[in-house]
């Protein structure tokens, strides 16, 4: 799709001028989703990633649109090239919020995830988190405050055949609340944003049966009756990046249609007058949902 007609956020034109975010893992989903909206609303946005041809892609996108982008591919698992990246965007000023978006995890029972897997997972989930908010509060918001927000999951109740991202999740959540009491005293607010289902360019990553014939199916655990767009997730980020939640700190904000709540003694009834809210112009339907090429 083209970037004509420009992304239509909810939040007033300009919200976010003259400010500078960094959205980790914006080559794709909702990191990309994000790093548009936050754009389209004046911002300087900073995408990173490991994959720099992911990144040029978005930033080609975004300066179409109109926006102000730049990139940074490293690993946000490396401690050293966390520290050294977060000063050199420093050196162009500072930088007002960060998105925590970067993760990535693989389907399989506990008893097939390798020791190796399960650290793996966990330092791509919340040990990244950590070093980029570590750096970006010791380095600059300590001084000048700021806005965090972390992307965790649907957790809470655990997550079968996902244990290692689960532990993960719940891990930054617990960082998430630590660390807005003790960096509060700077004026630095963290809070997470926990997505449900989301029809997500991620979807088509799984491969094995099970997810392939499982996906289509999860609107079915959903009060709401649907899943939640890439555009849905993104205005919860921007919200709470935004003056409006400037006395919210701590907080998991869930945005999930009440899947978590599921309960099998109220199991959904079928749902009607729940319509999708779809600001992002660039979008396309994952495959395995009916989307095309």
């Amino acid at each position: 799709m083209s970037g004509e007609a420009g992304y239509q956020s909810v939040f007033r034109a300009g919200l976010f001028g003259g400010k500078r975010i960094i959205v980790t893992g914006g080559g794709s989903g909702i990191g990309r989703c994000t790093a548009h909206e936050l754009a389209s609303l004046g911002a300087e946005v900073i995408i990173t990633g490991r994959t720099q041809e992911k990144l040029d892609r978005v930033q080609a996108e975004i300066i179409e649109d109109g926006g102000k982008c730049t990139t940074r591919a490293f690993d946000i698992r490396d401690e050293e090239a966390v520290a050294a990246t977060i000063a050199a965007i420093l050196e162009d000023g500072p930088v007002h919020g960060l998105v925590n978006n970067a993760g990535g995890q693989y389907p399989s029972p506990l008893e097939a995830i390798s020791t190796k897997g399960f650290e793996t997972v966990l330092r791509t989930n919340v040990v990244g988190a950590f070093n980029m908010t570590r750096e970006l509060v010791t380095q600059s918001m300590k001084d000048t405050g700021g806005a965090v927000v972390n992307i965790t999951a649907d957790f809470h109740d655990g997550m079968p055949t996902m244990g290692h991202s689960g532990a993960a999740r719940a891990a930054c959540e617990n960082f998430t609340k630590t660390a807005a009491v003790e960096w509060g005293r700077f004026g630095v607010r963290i809070n997470s944003v926990a997505p449900g289902w989301v029809a997500s360019s991620g979807f088509d990553s799984y491969e094995d049966p099970t997810s392939k014939a499982m996906i289509p199916q999860l609107k079915n655990l959903v009060p709401l009756g649907r899943i939640a767009t890439e555009a849905e997730i993104a205005s919860a980020i921007v919200f709470l990046l935004s003056d409006g939640a400037a006395f919210i700190s701590g907080a998991s904000l869930r945005v999930d249609g009440a899947s978590s709540l599921f309960s099998p003694l109220f199991p959904p009834q079928g749902a009607k007058n729940s319509e999708s809210y779809q600001g992002f112009h660039r979008y396309k339907v994952p495959k395995i949902l009916g989307g095309g090429d």
